[in-house]
C-alpha cells in the first residue's frame, strides 16, 4: 500500500525548516543552507546530485554511514513526489517566465512523476530522466490522489517546503516523517511544528540516532 513519506528533512534546533528571505539568492533562505550540511557530503547525495555536491564538498568521494543510510532510504521505493511550488523556483504569482524548469537543471533527480503545489496553473514539463512536473491547482488532497496514482504501489516522497508539510501533517496525511535536526540556531524563518499537536494526531517516535553532524527522528503514526 502506498504510504505518503517525508524524508530528509532538515531542521534547526530551534526547529526552523527555512531561514528568512528566501530568494533566487538564498533558496534556503537566509542561513538555511547550514541546516543541511550533514547531507551535503555523503555518498548518495554525491550520486545523484554530483554537480552541485562538488561545488559544495571540494569533489571528495562522499562518505558512508548513519547519515547516508537516511540519505539512500528517501529514494527507495518511490514512484512520485509531492513538492510545493518554492521548492521548484523562487517565483510568486502567475507563471511570468516558462523558461524556468526547477532548480535542479536539465536532467533532476526525481526520475519519476512530481506534483507541484500552485495557484497558477501550468502545463507539465517532461524533462530528462523521468522527471515529470505537473502542476497541481486544487489543494493538497487532489496532488495526493494524483500521486499515488502515478506511483502505482510504491510511496510517495514529500519534498516540503515547510508551509506544505505542515498542511499535510495537520491533516494526518503523512503516514512516516524523518527529522534531520542539524546543531544550527537560525532565530527565525518557517517553524515546522509549532502549533500542531503530533501526539493528538497519532504521531510517535519510532527511531532516532545521532552522528557528529545531526540528530536523526522518524516520526510514524
Amino acid at each position: 500500500m502506498s504510504r505518503l513519506r517525508v524524508n530528509a528533512f532538515s531542521i534547526s534546533i530551534d526547529g526552523y525548516g527555512a531561514g528568512p528571505g528566501q530568494d533566487l539568492d538564498n533558496p534556503l533562505g537566509v542561513g538555511g543552507t547550514a541546516l543541511h550540511q550533514w547531507v551535503f557530503g555523503t555518498r548518495t547525495f554525491q550520486k545523484i546530485h554530483s554537480d552541485f555536491a562538488g561545488e559544495m564538498i571540494g569533489n571528495e568521494a562522499g562518505r558512508a554511514g548513519v547519515d547516508d543510510d537516511f540519505v539512500a532510504r528517501g529514494f527507495e521505493n518511490v514512484g512520485a513526489w509531492i513538492l510545493g511550488r518554492n521548492m521548484f523556483g523562487p517565483m510568486r504569482g502567475p507563471w511570468s517566465d516558462d523558461s524556468w524548469k526547477g532548480w535542479w537543471g536539465a536532467n533532476p533527480p526525481y526520475h519519476v512523476p512530481v506534483f507541484v503545489l500552485t495557484h497558477h496553473a501550468r502545463a507539465p514539463i517532461t524533462m530528462e530522466g523521468g522527471t515529470t512536473f505537473h502542476f497541481v491547482t486544487d489543494g493538497i488532497h487532489a496532488a495526493l490522489k494524483r500521486a499515488t496514482e502515478a506511483a502505482q504501489g510504491k510511496d510517495v516522497r514529500l519534498g516540503g517546503g515547510v508551509a506544505t508539510i505542515r498542511q499535510y501533517l495537520t491533516a494526518g496525511l503523512i503516514d512516516e516523517l524523518h527529522l534531520a535536526i542539524s546543531p544550527v540556531l537560525l532565530g527565525s524563518g518557517e517553524h515546522l511544528l509549532a502549533g500542531i499537536d503530533t501526539v493528538s494526531l497519532g504521531y510517535k517516535c519510532t527511531e532516532h540516532v545521532s552522528t557528529s553532524l545531526a540528530t536523526h527522528v522518524v516520526l510514524t503514526k
